[in-house]
Parts: C-alpha cells; sequence; structure tokens
C-alpha cells in the first residue's frame, strides 16, 4: 500500500476519534450550560467557518487534533463560563472527551463483525497459505490454496495437528491427502529435518492457516462478540502496560508517534476492513488513556488542578500560575513526539514493520 494511502486512512481514523473526543466536551458542555465559543477540527489558521447560536464551528489547516474553546476556561466571572461551575460539573466537562473516546470502540468492534470478509472456520481444517521454493511441498506439487485433509491416513483440523504429524515424521516419507477446489488427492513427501531446514521455514515448506470462509455476521450476533472483543481489548491494555512498566518492552517499541501510526495503519489496512477497524478501536482508547494521564497541557492535567481546588475546599490556584504549567507540559510533550517520531523515522529507514 503506498504511503499516501497510508497517510489518507491514518488521518481519517485520527480524524474520527478527534470528532468523537470533541463531541463529548462540546455534549455535555451545553448540556451544562457552559457557553462553548468555537468548535474546531484540526488546528489554525482556520479554512473554513459558520456561526450557528453561540457557537463558531470551524475546519482548521492542521488535521492532527481538534478544539472544544469554553467561555470562562480559567476565569469564574464570564458568563457561561466553565470555571463558574461546580467542581462535579467541571471535571464531567473536562472527563467527556476521553470517556466518549473509550464508549467509542463498543460502537465500532460490531460493525467489524458485521462487515463480509474471510474469516476462521472452526474445525473446518488447515489451508495451504504459501508454499516455499525447491520445498518438499512444491515438489510434491502442493499449491496455495490448497486444504490438508489428513496426513498418513489421521485427520487434522488444526494447525496444532499438522505441526505434531509432521514433527513425528522427520526424515520419513508421509503420505498426504489434499483438496483443491472440489477435487481430493493424494501425494507423498519427507519432511525435512531440523538440520535440514532452511531458516525461516518448515519440515515440508509450506505456510499454514485455518480454512477460512466468507461471512458477516448479522447484528444480534455482532453486538455480543463485539462486546467481548471490547472486553479483550482492555485486557490487551493492561497487560502492555504492565509489561512496558515491568521493563520487559522497551520503550523505544511500545510507543508510537504519527508517523508510526500512519505506518502501522497502512500495514493493517492491507489486510482489510475489519483489522482497520480494531486498530481504529485501539488507538481510540489509547489516545483516551493517554489524554487522562495527569500531565499538564493534556484533559488528565486540568482534571488534577480541578480535584485540588476540591481538595483545597474551594481555593483555586491562579489562572496565570495554571495556563504556565500547562504550557509547559505541552512545551514537553511536544518534545516528546519529536523524539518518539524520530524513532519511527529509523524504524523505517531500517524497513522494520509492525506486523511480522
Amino acid at each position: 500500500m503506498s504511503i499516501f494511502i497510508s497517510i489518507l486512512i491514518f488521518l481519517a481514523i485520527l480524524i474520527a476519534a478527534i470528532v468523537v473526543h470533541e463531541l463529548g466536551h462540546f455534549i455535555t458542555a451545553k448540556r451544562s450550560k457552559v457557553k462553548v465559543e468555537e468548535l474546531g477540527l484540526g488546528f489554525p489558521p482556520r479554512l473554513l467557518s459558520f456561526k450557528r447560536g453561540e457557537t463558531i464551528y470551524s475546519l482548521n489547516l492542521i488535521p492532527l487534533g481538534g478544539f472544544c474553546r469554553m467561555a470562562g476556561e480559567e476565569d469564574p466571572d464570564v458568563p457561561g463560563s466553565l470555571a463558574g461551575k461546580s467542581i462535579k460539573t467541571r471535571l464531567l466537562v473536562l472527563s467527556a472527551g476521553s470517556l466518549f473516546m473509550l464508549l467509542f470502540p463498543l460502537l465500532l468492534l460490531p460493525i467489524a463483525y458485521m462487515i463480509p470478509m474471510a474469516r476462521p472456520v472452526e474445525d473446518g481444517g488447515v489451508q495451504v497459505e504459501s508454499v516455499a521454493d525447491s520445498s518438499p511441498a512444491e515438489l510434491a506439487g502442493i499449491e496455495t490454496g490448497d486444504i490438508l485433509l489428513s496426513i498418513d491416513g489421521q485427520e487434522v483440523k488444526t494447525l496444532e495437528e499438522v505441526q505434531q504429524a509432521i514433527e513425528y515424521k522427520l526424515g520419513e516419507e508421509v503420505t498426504l491427502l489434499l483438496r483443491r477446489d472440489a477435487t481430493e488427492f493424494e501425494t507423498t513427501l519427507t519432511p525435512r529435518t531440523e538440520e535440514e531446514t532452511p531458516e525461516g521455514e518448515g519440515p515440508i515448506g509450506i505456510g499454514m492457516g485455518p480454512l477460512r470462509e466468507t461471512s458477516a455476521y448479522p447484528p444480534w450476533e455482532a453486538i455480543p462478540k463485539g462486546l467481548g472483543e471490547y472486553g479483550r481489548l482492555w485486557v490487551a491494555a493492561k497487560d502492555a502496560l504492565a509489561s512496558l512498566i515491568a521493563g520487559e518492552v522497551p520503550l523505544k517499541d511500545a510507543v508510537a508517534g504519527p508517523i508510526g501510526i500512519a505506518q502501522m495503519t497502512g500495514e493493517v489496512a492491507a489486510l482489510g476492513a475489519e483489522p482497520l477497524i480494531r486498530l481504529a478501536a485501539l488507538i481510540s482508547v489509547s489516545l483516551a488513556i493517554v489524554n487522562l494521564l495527569p500531565i499538564p497541557g493534556l484533559d488528565g492535567g486540568r482534571i488534577v488542578f480541578v480535584a485540588i481546588e476540591g481538595i483545597r475546599r474551594g481555593k483555586r490556584i491562579s489562572a496565570k500560575k495554571e495556563g504556565l504549567i500547562h504550557l509547559i507540559g505541552f512545551a514537553l510533550l511536544l518534545m516528546l513526539i519529536v523524539l518518539v517520531s524520530y524513532n519511527d523515522v529509523m524504524r523505517l529507514i531500517r524497513g522494520e514493520g509492525f506486523i511480522q
């Protein structure tokens, strides 16, 4: 897939996540009687805008974010200000963007199951996905797409069963029963021993996968499957964070910036719409979690200041001090993005991918 197409798909996913995030702030602000001065997609300079009611809706040039600018975010004396609302209301408005992003996959994942695509058939058998040049499989006439039915008369339905049957016969002739289209046929070959097997190949030189058939789930089946996958997504996120904290995974391998995510998007998009939707769900959850971290410049940092105000029984940190802290935090975030992007560029130069 071309770099240009990968970037377009990445931007589409990013824009969708941004829209969901800013809508979270916008809807809760409106319902809380907070004046929203501008709802913007992208960062200035402004390209297009229109005003409806008290709010300006804008489309801006730099598509790497968005904003929901509310009146009096630090000044409670401004009419309709955010700062003039209760601590509970401010916490809700500030956290709503990330909460919406956390819930967004609940819509995305069921849709993924409703898209027609090739899916593994349970106990459907094993299909040949690739054949290495000059391998025993190629010499025996095996082709990509053949379905492996049995080995020496023993029925095989899973990858594990095939691997076990072959490993017991290294260096010995075996008879394979396969199906090609509607025709079954037998062929014989001798699995290579470990010493004879080239690096990166198996004993008979084929890549295998479960038999797949094109199917799509109806909504009443897709919804519970999507909910189940949402739960697994959280388990995977928890395990990844635990591995990162424990130092089991290097930080440079666990973090990707815009360039790395665009590269990953291109690789996943080549696999089809369903994996791409799953990636969009993962990106949405990941961005939401990052945005809730107590880092100045992010929503999580602003939530901390509101929480401190609550602990201090309504005594605010001055708007000037808070603004300076957020500015410093934002500058540090930009520096981190530059460092991560450097690692992304080096990964591209080395020709490394995310999907092995």
